[in-house]
């Protein structure tokens, strides 16, 4: 009886344990999602600006056309950040991603086509392809002829023409195409260059659009002061 009591006592701790606990999660509490009546909140620009009631905090995080993004949960009170919260996800989207092909073991991935495949599974698997070589790894590129299929081999180098069309400046050849049995296969690796050149270019586009967006604010914001102006 003593054991089983015990047991009995130990599974409801558990449970209790299980209930309580808070789920995981890696997304943020943004804007009507918080839940805290006050913030500590921090501006745009890192300027800490004191405790806020949240309805304050969110009038000031939407009179800046932001959002109002809840960065410290566990803290008493929450800390709030005033941000883009659109391009916070991008970067770490970006910074998960450079961390995964640095951690990764390289391996040879596989992508297969066919070479009457159409334009749709054409570019899912290309942006497969792509996927793989982001990640640091190589890809072997293999093109499968079935029955008379093999009498024209050009249609094969013509896909995979296509494909180094399509991946671009991403990867470059390590292997050439050839001809074994039923299939024609070649192997690409990452263009660690031009990965780091694209990576540049699309953060450079995504600040060039939040410049773009703050510069018409301003515009709409001046015009409407004009308007506003009492005619004499």
């Amino acid at each position: 009886m003593g054991f089983a009591t015990h047991t009995r006592e130990a599974t409801a701790l558990a449970q209790e344990s299980h209930v309580i606990a808070p789920p995981k999660s890696d997304q943020h509490r943004i804007n009507d999602r918080i839940r805290a009546r006050e913030v500590r909140l921090i501006g745009p620009d890192g300027d800490q600006l004191g405790i806020q009631p949240v309805p304050e905090a969110l009038r000031m995080a939407r009179g800046l056309d932001l959002d109002l993004v809840e960065v410290a949960p566990a803290a008493n009170p929450p800390v709030c950040r005033i941000m883009d919260y659109g391009k916070f996800r991008y970067e770490e989207a970006q910074k998960a991603k450079e961390s995964r092909r640095k951690s990764t073991q390289v391996s040879v991935k596989e992508v297969k086509f066919r070479p009457k495949i159409g334009k749709g599974d054409f570019d899912t698997k290309v942006r497969h392809l792509i996927e793989f070589l982001e990640d640091g790894h190589k890809v072997k590129v293999t093109l499968q002829f079935r029955g008379r299929e093999m009498a024209h081999p050009e249609l094969g180098t013509k896909i995979l023409d296509q494909v180094i069309e399509s991946v671009g400046p991403l990867g470059k050849i390590d292997s050439q195409a050839r001809l074994e049995g039923r299939s024609m296969s070649m192997v690409m690796s990452p263009d660690k260059k031009a990965a780091e050149a694209a990576r540049k270019a699309q953060e450079a586009e995504a600040a060039n659009a939040a410049r773009e967006r703050e510069e018409n604010d301003v515009v709409a914001e001046e015009s409407t002061i004009v308007s506003e102006e009492p005619e004499s």
